[in-house]
């Protein structure tokens, strides 16, 4: 018997109980649908934190000091004085694979003004931090190597700080707001940035002079941490390990010394959170694929019972002159069908559901068509496997006994 034939015999027995069919089909349409929504899902998380950390600055560098014990207890690393002004001067002039390089201080308070006031944190910087995190000045000006030099109370605002200090709209250019008691002169404000892949509001920020924040605010001569901007992301390696043979020398650490300092770029960053994205999006997908294992054994419990309805059937075939590697082929091609039918609505049903995910709820998502064509791949492996074991039973059976069974 011709392949042709057993395919038009095997749509005509599926045809016969269209409510079954589709009801084994289901549980195939559900796992090749999860396991593509899954993937979109955890693939579209990745490439969000890439690219947020990416708009963050990939090439950024953030050196920290030590955190060391006393008295048994580990001391926060904010309290530690090990960096100082010195040490920003010699990554300054001295690297060769750092085009950017700015002291942080900071100190967290009130906002204040007229009769609003918000919570946030006031950092003190250089110029070059912008480019360092990737900020842009909306309006106005950054404050000048003079403003720096004097200790100048003035300062850029983000938009979050703006909203809530000048709820009315109002022009916050040349307004003086307060900071813990302390005049500060708004002289720009921050283009919008919207949250980060932490949840961070990256407008809620205040930057004034690092000198102004170390004089007027803390009272401190070291400073509270450094940032850098390596050459490219590629040579973010070349330039920790420079920063830290330069911060070694100016230390004066020996040898067998630890550093007094932490070193953590946003590539470590990124890659620790791909590997955590990466185990959630694998977890999903085996959570998903179990719905595919449960469709290939509906897959072989119907075709059970479609052996056991049609044993008569078979018989007769057989006794017409059918062969067993006939029989074999008609109840494998129907297995097939019912998996390959019901792999082809379930890529269709992962793909809708994917794009009402991102447009319904608002979440990163990205199809990946590697998860489709091995998704279908194997739900069709899947009708093959379970379902030739029941067809092997049919071609097995003796044509007489098949006959005579009621």
């Amino acid at each position: 018997m011709n392949i042709g034939n057993l395919i038009k015999i095997s749509f005509r027995a599926l045809s016969n109980n269209k409510m079954r069919a589709f009801l084994t089909m289901l549980g195939v349409i559900i796992g090749v649908a999860s396991v593509i929504t899954m993937l979109a899902i955890g693939q579209g998380s990745k490439e969000s934190i890439r690219s947020q950390i990416s708009e963050m600055g990939s090439n950024m560098i953030m050196i920290q000091p030590g955190a060391e014990m006393r008295g048994g207890v580990r001391q926060s690393s904010d309290d530690m004085q090990t960096l100082k002004l010195e040490d920003y001067y010699a990554l300054r002039d001295k690297t060769r694979y750092i085009t950017a390089c700015s002291p942080t201080v900071s100190s967290s308070g009130q906002f204040i003004f007229g009769p609003n006031n918000y919570p946030g944190s006031l950092s003190g910087v250089n110029q070059a931090y912008l480019d360092i995190r990737k900020l842009s000045i909306d309006d106005g000006t950054i404050f000048s190597d003079q403003q720096i030099a004097a200790a100048a109370k003035v300062c850029i605002v983000g938009k979050t700080i703006t909203k809530n200090l000048f709820p009315n709209g109002d022009d916050p250019i040349g307004k003086v707001i307060r900071f813990n008691k302390i005049p500060f002169t708004i002289i720009g404000t921050l283009k919008e940035k919207g949250y980060n892949s932490m949840g961070m509001d990256q407008d809620n920020i205040v930057l004034a002079p690092y000198t102004t924040v170390q004089k007027r605010v803390l009272a401190i001569t070291y400073i509270q941490g450094i940032f850098a901007s390596s050459v490219s992301e590629k040579m973010t390696d070349q330039a920790m390990d420079e920063v830290t043979q330069i911060l070694r020398t100016n230390h004066k650490l020996k040898t067998t010394d630890d550093d007094d300092f932490n070193i953590r770029s946003q590539e470590e960053i990124s890659s620790m959170m791909t590997s955590t994205t990466n185990t959630l999006t694998i977890l999903l997908a085996c959570i998903a694929g179990i719905s595919l294992l449960v469709g290939g054994i509906g897959i072989m419990n119907i075709m059970y019972v479609s052996v056991t309805e049609r044993t008569r059937e078979i018989g007769l075939r057989m006794s017409i002159g059918a062969k067993g590697r006939d029989i074999l082929s008609q109840f494998l091609i129907e297995a097939v069908i019912l998996s390959f039918t019901g792999g082809i609505i379930g890529v269709i049903l992962g793909i809708g559901t994917s794009f009402i995910v991102k447009f319904a709820l608002s979440w990163p998502v990205s199809i990946q068509w590697y998860s489709v064509i091995l998704s279908f791949g194997v739900c069709t492996i899947t009708g093959v496997f379970f379902g030739w074991y029941p067809a092997k039973k049919a071609a097995e059976l003796d044509p007489i006994e098949a006959i005579r069974y009621e």
